[in-house]
């Protein structure tokens, strides 16, 4: 049980009023933002310990309240990935123990990899941070287009176990039917090991759960099957908590939103494919409440996003995340500009995005969002969460007009007018105005800008 008490207040459930966010036991809308990265639970093995609570001080500084928690199945690094070299083998610790052979015996699960994952999710509760676990790993059983080939060193390998485990019965040389429900002894495995990560995690509040990382498009049934195996193993347990399904990818076998929308999961993240004139990376649709959506640069970018991105996300309703390089080493690659004199450094340059961030979880807690959705119609920018006729918050991307409008039809009497400046954190007061009609804004300050506008007393 846990010792010390939680910030977060009871797991979370899909609001039943406004289901493009999460309520607490309180019945309180929960917004998640925040940002993830690569070695919050395992480490390479050639590496130094990752300092988890510098992290977690790291997240409460730019006010984020959500992680996704990565899990390596092996985890094997390669040529963008910590400056990759042969020594750069597995994560520690990894789920199964090793036999005195060196190979890995699947009937034995590592209670140390578990006694790790509860206390870091129990230090994130402490701060108020919720946290997905990660349970499978795409990366992790094909290459990808990568030269190096991670199924090499994975345990499901016949040649690194003893219980006679074949991850790839056709002899491809990779492991892509381990994330299907092509070998049963297999699947019966990976539920065993989601099972005592389930007790593991039961009791605490600040858990969801993700099926895997970008598994392949051949994925689908296994996703749903693993969903309704931790909807079932909980129903009778103490707690319930949502569980996610992540966009589907492999050079060979790409997955769609689709597959992800139309699942049982509680939660997604959708690939950034592009339709009637949206994109979830640039110009995000008004999300529709058929699912909770986590927005997450992973599935846009790999590495990408910016404050902009942020605010857009938010004023369309969705719960946007980052994939954060941190100082977990991704070193020699032109792809993120990081040479391996960075590793150990928090890169600067992202930090408009991490604030950015908190600054939309800010916004989230101080406006009525149960009640707030996307109502692109009501502003010239079309940023814009709004509860017509009582709050409007709009956001002003800096390559519109220095003048736009905003439609307060809805709205009888005069609203309060405030201003945000996200590059300076700063708020001025803009008085009143009238409502029963379309309004001309302009920001008291150059660059982008974020309007609230809310009913108040005359």
């Amino acid at each position: 049980m846990v010792t010390d008490s939680e910030v977060c207040s009871g797991p979370l459930r899909v609001h039943p009023h406004n289901p493009r966010y999460f309520a607490d036991g309180t019945g309180r809308v929960v917004y998640l933002t925040g940002s993830h990265t690569w070695s919050n639970l395992q480490e390479f093995e050639s590496d130094s310990p990752f300092d988890y609570e510098a992290y977690l001080d790291f997240m409460v500084g730019f006010n984020h309240s959500f992680m996704r928690m990565w899990a390596w199945e092996c985890g094997l690094g390669d040529e963008w990935m910590h400056g990759w070299t042969e020594d750069k083998r597995l994560v520690r610790p990894l789920p199964y123990e090793r036999t005195e052979s060196g190979k890995f015996d699947l009937s034995w699960l590592n209670q140390k990899y578990f006694d790790r994952l509860r206390a870091r999710v129990v230090a994130a509760g402490k701060r108020g941070i919720y946290v997905s676990v990660m349970l499978f790993q795409g990366w992790d059983v094909e290459t990808k287009g990568r030269k190096m080939n991670p199924f090499d060193a994975h345990p499901f390998n016949k040649r690194n176990n003893i219980n006679g485990i074949d991850g790839d019965p056709d002899g491809t040389g990779e492991g892509m039917d381990l994330h299907t429900l092509k070998i049963p002894a297999v699947t019966r495995l990976q539920e065993a090991y989601v099972r005592k990560v389930l007790d593991t995690l039961n009791d605490l509040d600040n858990v969801l759960y993700e099926i895997s990382n970008e598994s392949h498009g051949g994925s689908v049934e296994w996703h749903r099957h693993m969903i309704d195996f931790i909807h079932e193993d909980e129903r009778d347990k103490p707690k319930q908590h949502p569980v996610g399904m992540t966009f589907l990818w492999s050079d060979r076998y790409r997955g769609s939103n689709k597959d992800v929308y139309e699942s049982p999961a509680d939660w997604v993240s959708p690939n950034p494919e592009a339709k009637d004139g949206y994109n979830y990376a640039y110009n995000p649709p008004p999300a529709d409440g058929r699912k909770v959506v986590l927005l997450d640069t992973d599935h846009l970018w790999g590495l990408g996003g910016d404050a902009a991105w942020a605010w857009k996300a938010f004023l369309r309703g969705y719960n946007p995340l980052f994939m954060d390089p941190y100082d977990t080493g991704y070193a020699g690659s032109g792809w993120i500009g990081l040479g391996l004199e960075d590793v150990g450094k928090v890169d600067p340059k992202w930090d408009p995005l991490r604030r950015a961030l908190g600054h939309t979880r800010s916004f989230a807690e101080q406006i009525d969002l149960a009640e707030m959705t996307p109502h692109r119609e009501l502003t010239q920018t079309g940023y814009c969460l709004a509860n017509p006729g009582v709050e409007y918050l709009v956001y002003f991307p800096s390559e519109y007009p220095t003048r736009i409008w905003a439609d307060l039809s809805d709205a009888k009497g005069k609203l309060k007018v405030q201003w945000f400046n996200p590059r300076t954190a700063s708020t001025i007061d803009g008085g009143k105005v009238a409502g029963g009609t379309r309004q001309t804004f302009k920001a008291p300050f150059e660059g982008d800008a974020v309007l609230h506008i809310r009913k108040g007393s005359n």
